[in-house]
This record gives structure tokens, C-alpha cells and sequence, in this order.
């Protein structure tokens, strides 16, 4: 059996009376596939891994769920939500060998494929708040000044604003922090 993290312990232990059982069982499987198989806590719900993720369990209010990182690269691209018994697992013989299909793609260092995110559109400038930026000659350069991911910060916290009085105020303390040098979330910066 390769290591164990006394947390999942605690995890387990800590489960619905129901999901102990499933999560026991998982654990066992998932350690009997292969022996340098490693337990982690990650994002508050155990993780099992050799070289990379390899797979993970989780136990809610209802049910359970058992899924593997790389899914999308197996045969059977497969994540079991919505397990309440025993009996709504796989046969032991498909667990292990997912488990060592996982691995296998671990140790030959595959990657999933992040798709590219759409470019973000351009937000227009309002007319008011281009009056007012050409007021202020400080804040104008600052504005223009600032990375297009910026000036879509300022920008969308105006538009977004659901009455006039409220994006009027949104403009005249934007115009007072650009003529501060500062970025929309500045408090946040260090």
C-alpha cells in the first residue's frame, strides 16, 4: 500500500453514516491498483496520485463521487456522481484498471488541453465618462495609460451599475482614483 494521509482518515470518519462504507472501499481499490499510490487533501476532498493527480473521492450530504483527473483522456471517460450504496460502483476489475490507465498517462507526462478562452470584447467608452476623463488631464492619462484589462475593470464597474445616480458616483470616484494613479482595485493590490 503506498502512503496514507491521516487527514482522509479523519475525512472518512467525519462522512455520512452511508458514505463511509463507499469511501472505505474506493480507498482500498484504489491503493490495491497499484503500490506507490499516494493520498493527498486537496481542495478540502481526498486525491490520489503517482506522478500527477490520478483520481479523487468525495462524500456529501447524499451521496458520493469518484472521478479521475485525466477523464477526458481515458477510454472511459468517466466521473460517478450521485453514488449512495456500494452497489452503484463499477466492478473492482474496471477500478483498477482506470486507476492504471490514469497512472499510465501520468508516466508518460500527458497533458489535458486547455482550450483557449474567447477573446473578451471591447467595452465602449461612455460619452459622460469621456467628457469627464477629458477634464481631467491626469486621470485621462492614467486611463489611457492602463492595460486593456484595466480600463475594462473601471469600464464594466460603470456600465454595470443599475441606476444613473449609482454610475455617476462609479465615475466621479473612478476620476478620483485614476487621478490617484490608481487601478480600479487598487485596495486589493500590494
Amino acid at each position: 500500500m503506498g502512503t496514507t494521509d491521516k487527514r482522509i482518515d479523519q475525512y472518512i470518519k467525519n462522512s455520512a453514516d452511508f458514505a463511509r462504507p463507499i469511501l472505505e472501499h474506493l480507498r482500498k481499490v484504489i491503493h490495491n491498483a497499484h503500490p506507490g499510490i499516494e493520498e493527498s487533501m486537496k481542495w478540502s476532498f481526498p486525491h490520489f496520485g503517482y506522478k500527477g493527480i490520478v483520481c479523487s473521492i468525495a462524500a456529501f450530504k447524499n451521496h458520493c463521487s469518484f472521478g479521475f483527473w485525466k477523464a477526458s483522456l481515458m477510454k472511459k471517460n468517466y466521473r460517478l456522481d450521485k453514488i449512495t450504496s456500494l452497489k452503484d460502483l463499477p466492478g473492482d476489475s474496471e477500478i483498477v484498471s482506470s486507476v492504471l490507465e490514469a497512472i499510465a498517462l501520468n508516466e508518460q507526462d500527458v497533458k489535458i488541453k486547455k482550450e483557449p478562452s474567447a477573446p473578451k470584447s471591447t467595452i465602449e467608452i461612455p460619452e459622460d465618462f469621456r467628457k469627464m476623463l477629458s477634464k481631467n488631464k491626469i486621470a485621462k492619462e492614467k486611463f489611457e495609460s492602463f492595460s486593456p484589462s484595466h480600463k475594462r475593470e473601471y469600464l464594466e464597474w460603470i456600465v454595470e451599475a443599475k441606476t444613473e445616480e449609482t454610475r455617476k458616483k462609479r465615475m466621479g470616484t473612478a476620476i478620483e482614483w485614476m487621478s490617484e494613479g490608481k487601478s480600479r482595485h487598487w485596495k486589493y493590490q500590494k
